[in-house]
């Protein structure tokens, strides 16, 4: 993880690092349990699950590279063979995908497993 981002972005920028997975992890999860309470077909099913799942690793910060791709995948398949709102999922795609380039930030699980770590070296 820590070849993806050189760093783990804290202050002002984790702060808005953090509103922005909190906004779209919930989205995720919003759009996705809502489609999987109206739907049981596979073709939907699927995809609205991975959304769900998405929203809370984007939440918590885990694996937002590789999640917030699988989930900017999920919104382009919705755009081309679900019939809900185009541009929701438009927004939602362009946002998780934005979010996979830019990384976590500090106040993210993946910060706490992968980010740089200060050693305290006794007697100095």
């Amino acid at each position: 993880m820590q070849r993806l981002f050189s760093t783990f972005a804290n202050g002002w920028p984790g702060t808005g690092l953090l509103i922005q997975r909190l906004l779209i992890g919930i989205a995720f999860l919003h759009y996705g349990v809502a489609q999987l309470e109206q739907t049981h077909r596979v073709a939907i099913f699927a995809p609205s699950l991975i959304e769900a799942i998405a929203g809370i690793l984007l939440i918590l910060g885990l694996g937002t590279p590789v999640t917030g791709a699988l989930a900017a995948l999920t919104e382009v398949w919705s755009i081309f063979w679900h019939h809900g709102d185009l541009w929701i999922a438009i927004i939602l795609a362009t946002f998780a995908t934005s979010l996979s380039m830019i990384g976590p930030g500090a106040w993210s699980i993946d910060s706490r497993l992968f980010g740089r770590k200060r050693m305290d070296i006794p007697g100095r």
